[in-house]
Parts: structure tokens; sequence; C-alpha cells
């Protein structure tokens, strides 16, 4: 049949078409010889849903159909379904709604009641931020968190790693560390104590532990304010729209939701060496140890092994850090090293270049005594060393592989566990959203996952539009020096734009409180990198130096707003401080020039 060319044929067309999906549950249009048509077919005589299948090729006006078709719903090609006068789709978009659980709710006539609009699986930093917004947005809630113990039974409470095994408890002794030095510093300055200064690890670890309490307790309270059902379980998708929770005892709940998000964060990766679980800790052990580990080596050179070994050695440990390849992996190798070259000054022993094999106890005790069988990674040579505590710190894995992911068609990278997701945190699955460190290709850090919840809180119940932006993160390493970055590293800056494109402006500093004391003078180090090709606008910033965190934060929001040399060059520094060398940086790194430092 010709093409219908005048408005009353289209419109008679048109109103047949639209009688059809208003008064069929389910309307397929279909080719009788097309494959895709077939699947689609087949799926809903799997499900025993009878439909209303329209042949177009076997039909008269059949291409009138299709054209019409385009008209109304942008889609020319078959099938095309819809479903309760809703407009589905093609093969691809069925099938992916039949995996998500929508297909069934539209075939319900999309009146099916969940338990729960949003069910969070995760109760670390990302998951609290979320769940809370959400709430407070009106919906109905719920957090499901479970720690499972470590090898050794270590577990905590709710908050996640950062509050308990991360960040909080990492700083503080951090702090104890750096006290450390500012008692010695302190005889410099005039203070005199005569009596022998030494370190109680159980005192340091019961006011941390205790701190860590408190908020665990406030975590519980604020969802309880909030109206969020808090759950002590561990979840595991059963169907898309629902999962099966297990506490400590093993009774199992069923949950539905219209929606979930997964903020289920990481654990620290074991080196699957003979005595590794047996015998080694990692940093979920460390903050709650309850002994002082005594001598130890720190096996990785992740920001967690340096970190870790840092204030382990402030604290007056005997530490040796064991290092694969290099330090620091992902942040600026320059930095990394003057980081690294400080700690061994600091008397930090380094073996590098080599790997465990074998961990045995010779000893049993708090501590005990430990051998460690290493090899070269370069040769056949083989190490052996004595030890109190072994630390392993060689990176984390995301907590995704016992969630029953695959029930729930939820794509997941095989070879680190981890979800790929679009700019709004959506899986492949349209209801289900992922935060926090088990992001594909995204920082691991906690107040990104903070910053990702709310937002994505926002976007789905308070009609936001906001994204989180995941460029120009600031962050910090708090080894014994402090290293604060934001942007890109020289490698990846040289990568992105290529060396002749770049200017690298740097100088060493000596900051004043080190200057009575008479220590680590021009070790301190400060380096921008700027794009020539964009007004030597400020792509990478690094410093290693004293309060690196808060010196790093206030140069991220520059950063955010496009800061330039020409601005920094025009910003008056607060004098003495460290800081205020990001305004006068004069030597270029291509010119070769001195960066030492004499005096203010």
């Amino acid at each position: 049949m010709p093409p219908i060319e005048n408005d009353a044929g289209k419109n008679e067309l048109k109103s047949r078409i639209q009688q059809l999906i208003d008064t069929n549950r389910v309307v397929v249009f279909s080719k009788s010889y097309c494959p895709y048509c077939l699947e689609v077919k087949d799926l809903f005589k799997e499900l025993k849903v009878e439909c209303n299948v329209v042949e177009l090729d076997l039909i008269e006006d059949g291409s009138n159909y299709q054209e019409m078709l385009l008209e109304m719903t942008g889609q020319k090609t078959v099938p095309n379904v819809f479903i309760n006068k809703t407009h589905v789709g093609g093969c691809d978009r069925t099938m992916q709604a039949h995996n998500d659980g929508s297909l069934q709710q539209l075939l319900n006539g999309g009146n099916e009641v969940y338990d729960y609009d949003l069910i969070v699986i995760g109760g670390g930093s990302g998951g609290l931020a979320c769940s809370k917004e959400a709430a407070l947005l009106g919906k109905k809630v719920m957090v499901l968190d479970y720690v499972v113990p470590t090898p050794k039974g270590t577990t905590w409470g709710l908050g996640g790693t950062c509050v308990n095994v991360g960040c909080i408890p990492k700083k503080l002794m951090h702090q104890t560390a750096m006290l450390s030095t500012a008692m010695q510093d302190a005889r410099k300055f005039g203070w005199e104590f005569d009596e022998k200064v030494k370190h109680n690890w159980d005192t340091m670890k019961t006011a941390v532990n205790n701190y860590i309490g408190s908020l665990n307790w406030g975590y519980r309270v604020a969802l309880r304010d909030k109206n969020v059902n808090y759950v002590n379980a561990y979840a595991e998708f059963i169907e898309p729209h629902k999962i099966k929770a297990a506490n400590k005892r093993g009774k199992e709940t069923f949950y539905t939701a219209a929606k979930f998000i997964l903020a289920t964060g990481e654990r620290p990766r074991y080196l699957g060496i003979p005595g590794d679980k047996e015998h080694c800790i990692t940093s979920d052990d460390l903050f709650s140890l309850p002994y002082c580990p005594g001598k130890t080596l720190v096996v990785g050179a992740s920001y967690v092994a340096l970190e870790c070994g840092g204030f382990l050695a402030g604290l007056g440990l005997d530490v040796t850090i064991m290092v694969r390849s290099i330090l620091l992996r992902g942040f600026d190798q320059d930095m990394a090293n003057r980081a690294g070259k400080h700690m061994e000054e600091h008397g930090i022993k380094f073996i590098r270049k080599y790997v465990p094999i074998k961990v045995e106890e010779l000893e049993a005790g708090s501590p005990g005594r430990l051998k460690v069988t290493a090899k070269s990674t370069e040769t056949d040579d083989i190490i052996e060393g004595e030890y109190n505590t072994v630390l392993i710190a060689v990176g984390r894995d995301a907590c995704t592989d016992k969630l029953g992911l695959d029930k729930a068609g939820i794509i997941v990278n095989p070879k680190n566990g981890k979800i790929p997701v679009n700019d709004e945190e959506q899986t492949n699955i349209p209801h289900i959203y992922a935060i926090g460190d088990i992001l594909q290709d995204k920082w691991e850090l906690t107040p990104v996952a903070i910053q990702a919840g709310k937002l994505l809180a926002r976007r789905l119940y308070g009609g936001s539009t906001l994204k989180c932006d995941y460029i120009n993160v600031p962050t910090t390493v708090f080894t014994p020096m402090e290293y604060g970055s934001c942007g890109l590293s020289e490698e990846r800056a040289t990568e992105l734009y290529g060396q002749e494109n770049l200017e690298v402006y740097h100088s060493l500093f000596w900051p004043l409180e080190f200057t009575v004391p008479g220590r680590d003078n021009n070790t301190c180090y400060a380096k921008i990198i700027c794009n020539k090709l964009d007004n030597d606008r400020v792509i990478g910033f690094h410093y290693l130096g004293p309060n690196a965190g808060e010196v790093t934060q206030g140069f991220g929001a520059a950063m955010k707003c496009r800061v330039t040399k020409e601005q920094l060059d025009g910003t008056i520094g607060i004098h003495p401080t460290c800081a205020e060398i990001f305004t006068t940086l004069e030597v270029t790194k291509s010119s070769g020039g001195d960066v030492t430092q004499a005096g203010c």
C-alpha cells in the first residue's frame, strides 16, 4: 500500500494504533522473520503473558504502521513493544527491563508495592550520607551493614572503613607520632623535662577506640533520628528488586525496594602465600591491636603501607618496609620518592624489589616472633628476617563478590570486582546505583563517597541535576612528612599534554618551625605543573611538608576555579608560613636552576 499522504488518513491510522496500545496489556509490533522479534515473543511466552502481535510484514499497510510508529515513539525498528500503554522499546530494552525487574512492574500495571523506596547496602561514609539525605527528602529508607571479621577476628561498628579502620584512627596515630617529634623539638625551644619519655600503646589504642565508639553510636542515633531503618545484616540479591539479609546468627530476612544503592567499599588484600592469613595483620587489625606490635615488617608501598610504617616508627618501633616495585603507585613519583627518602633518613629501613613468599611462626605471643622468607623480583636471591609483627598493605579488593550481583544482572569488572557506572553513578541496571570505593576508575576517598551519595539522593528524590565532579580532587598522604596533591602527576600531565607544553615550577623550603631544632633543612618541597597551552593554568599541585591537608585544601578550591600561575603570583602570601611558597615560585625544572632556600 502506498504511503498515506493526507492528514485524515494519518490521523485514522494513528488512532487505530493507539487503540491497539490502549486496549491490550501487551502489544508487540513485529516482523515474522526478525530474530529479535522472535526473542521478545519467546520471552512473553516463557513469562506466560498473552500479547497482541502485529506482524508488519504480513499486513497490507505494514510500512505505514512503521512510519507512524516512528512519528509516535521515535523508533522505526522492530520489535516495538508496549506494555499497559507504556512504550518499552526494542529487543535490548525489553530484555534489560526483564533483567532489572521493571518489566514485571509494568506488567503489573506499575502497582507493585515494595517494602522500601531505597535500600542502601553498606554503612560506610557514602552509604550513610546517601541514606540520610534520601530520608530527609521523605523516602522510606533502609541501610544494611555487616562487617565480616578479619582472619584475626577483628570487627567493628557502623561507619565503614574510614571511621573504624581508616582515616580517623590513622590520623590520630599519625598525630601521636608527630607529638614525639614535637617533644624532641621542645627542648631546643627551651622546654626542660628530665624524666624519660616513653609511649604507652594501650593508652593510645584505648583513647582512639573510645573516640571511634562514640562515632559509631552517633551514626546509629543519626539514622534513628532521620527514620532510616538500620539493620546489621549481610545483604545478597536474589532478584533485581529483592535481597536476602542474613544476620550474625544466620537468620535470613527478605526485603524489596524500588531502588538500591551499593556502597560496600573495599577490604585489604592478602598475599596468597603460606602463613599470611594465619600470622599477619592488615590495617583492619592494627588500630585496635591489643598489644604494641614491636619490631614490624610492613609489606607494600601503598599509602596505607607508608602511613602505617611512618607512625609506627614515630612511636619508636623498629620498622622495615618491603617494596615490590615503586612507592605510591598512581601518585607523582618525584613526590613519592621524596616522601620515601625522608622516611629512610629518619630510621625506617626499606627492602626494595623483594616480595614475601612465606611467613612462619617461631614463637607465639603478644606479639610473638615470625620468620619471613622473601624472594627478589629481579634475581633468584632469597632473604630471611625475624619480626614481631607483619603488616600487609598491598592494596584493597572491592566487596562485591558475595552480593549476588549476577542475580540482579549487574555488570562487574571480573579482574577487580569493581562496578562500571555512568556519570550519574547508575549501573547497567537502571534502578541500581553504586558509590564509593567499589566504582570502576573513580577516587577511593571518603569525601568523594559522601559527596557522590548526597548528590545522588538529591537527583533521585529532590529534583536536582547536579552530578559529582571527580576532577581535581585534593588528597593527602599522611606520611611522616605529609604529601598533599591535587590534579595531575607530572607523569600523567606529560602523557596528556607533552613535556614541551608544560612548565613545572618548584622549590625546596625550610619551615620556620624546623629552623630552631635544626632539622630537615630544605627537605620540604613544592611543585606546580602548568599548561602552557592554556594560559599557564595549574593542572597539578604537589606539596611535601607540614600540615599538607590544610595547605592542599585551599589550593584545591583554587584549582576548581581554574587558577593560573599569574594568579598565584598575584596572591600575597601569609608570612611566615609554608603555603606562601606557592605565591613566590620562580624556578622552573627546565631551567635547572637551584631550588634550595637560604632563609626568609
